[in-house]
């Protein structure tokens, strides 16, 4: 590829992405302007950390693996072994199964530790016994005991302060979280989000109930709000948002309160999580399908369509900082995880799909865990705060 096409690429991409900036975060800044010869990355500049985890199909293997390895590879490069998940983003948003695992992962009973750390969901994810590992095979359908009841009960026992005989709810998580569902009663996407439960009971929830309602599978679930305010008859988040990354992107961006310093993508650091991408199918199975088989295939596909569409408009929104701003973590086919650690990563591009990148994703992830370091690190010696974020007691 010759030095003009690469010019002409990036041009190509700043025009695309004032477009798209208008459209996700309804930009209306009369000087942006396109400038090739503009540096791509300002490494001093501090950014907000985003994370978010897609909702997918069951068990969820490829997100939790995501999140154990990159969890485990910021212990190590931070050197520090209690170093969590939640110690390095600012926001987390999570639909389906990613929905449950942001909970999980920022839930606090004590205000300063997680419940759950990373390096626990891989394992739980095929442990057999009765304790914790049941509470998440329970959750994902891999237990003995399934349905409504068993789930709710698992979900109401992890989610459970014993010590002061209360259940969780959004306003006991250690960061701003968004958790998705669709409602019945209204019939829209409802987002659950710990700043609005801040500002008011009418929009704090109890988090089991929460992760019921984004991972209702058929569901629904019938919830009402801390003050009993608002009621929401919810099914799966996946039919709302099945990749939240631009709601979480557009919550920033609007959140001048807890993020008064966030202008556009470039004070961004996303890093998006896929979960398991549907096999391909054999054309002479689906002559044979039936009804419920054509319903399935189209859920599956209209929630992975959809995760693209926004991860191709994300991509777009940053414009030539899509590589040093945004991650996109995805899985190849039907791989199992420790396949797809030693995969190439893939890339969005503009207007053209998607390529094979240069990383694997094992690779990728150990890159991201260095930049959430040194931006951990850059913080801890500077005087001015990146976010400005509220507790539950002011």
């Amino acid at each position: 590829m010759d030095e003009g096409s690469i010019d002409t690429d990036k041009i190509s991409y700043e025009v695309f992405s004032i477009l798209e900036a208008n459209f996700l975060f309804g930009c209306r800044d009369e000087n942006l302007t396109v400038s090739p010869m503009e540096p791509s990355v300002d490494k001093q500049r501090r950014k907000m950390c985003i994370l978010s985890v897609d909702g997918g199909g069951m068990p969820g293997v490829t997100p939790a693996k995501a999140l154990s390895y990159l969890e485990t590879a910021l212990k190590s490069k931070s050197g520090n072994p209690s170093s969590t998940i939640s110690d390095y983003f600012d926001l987390a948003a999570g639909s389906g199964v990613g929905g449950i695992f942001i909970a999980m992962l920022f839930a606090s009973k004590d205000g300063i530790h997680p419940i759950f750390e990373a390096g626990e969901m891989g394992s739980l994810l095929t442990k057999k016994s009765a304790s914790r590992g049941g509470f998440l095979r329970r959750v994902l359908g891999g237990g003995e005991e399934t349905g409504g009841g068993a789930t709710a009960a698992a979900m109401k026992t992890a989610f459970r302060d014993d010590k002061r005989g209360r259940i969780l709810t959004l306003k006991d998580t250690l960061k701003p979280i968004l958790i998705p569902c669709y409602d019945l009663l209204s019939a829209g996407p409802f987002l659950f989000s710990r700043a609005d439960a801040l500002e008011s009971d009418s929009f704090d929830f109890t988090l089991w109930e929460i992760c019921s309602a984004t991972a209702a599978d058929p569901g629904p679930v019938y919830m009402n709000s801390a003050d009993g305010s608002i009621r929401c008859v919810a099914i799966d988040g996946r039919v709302a948002m099945s990749n939240p990354t631009a709601a979480a992107m557009t919550h920033v961006m609007h959140n001048k309160k807890e993020f008064p310093f966030v202008q556009g993508p470039d004070d961004m650091f996303v890093v998006s999580i896929g979960s398991e991408v549907s096999p391909a199918v054999d054309c002479e199975k689906v002559k044979k399908w039936n009804g419920e088989d054509w319903v399935k295939a189209l859920s599956s596909i209209s929630g992975e369509t959809s995760a693209e569409i926004v991860d191709q408009a994300v991509a777009m929104a940053f414009g030539e900082k899509r590589g040093s701003n945004y991650v996109r973590i995805q899985a190849n086919g039907s791989r199992s995880w420790d396949e797809n650690l030693k995969l190439k990563n893939v890339d969005s591009v503009l207007l053209g799909g998607r390529r094979i990148g240069e990383k694997t994703n094992a690779g990728k992830l150990d890159w991201v865990a260095e930049q959430l370091v040194l931006e951990h690190r850059r913080r801890s010696s500077g005087n001015d705060p990146t976010a400005v974020l509220k507790k539950a007691n002011e």
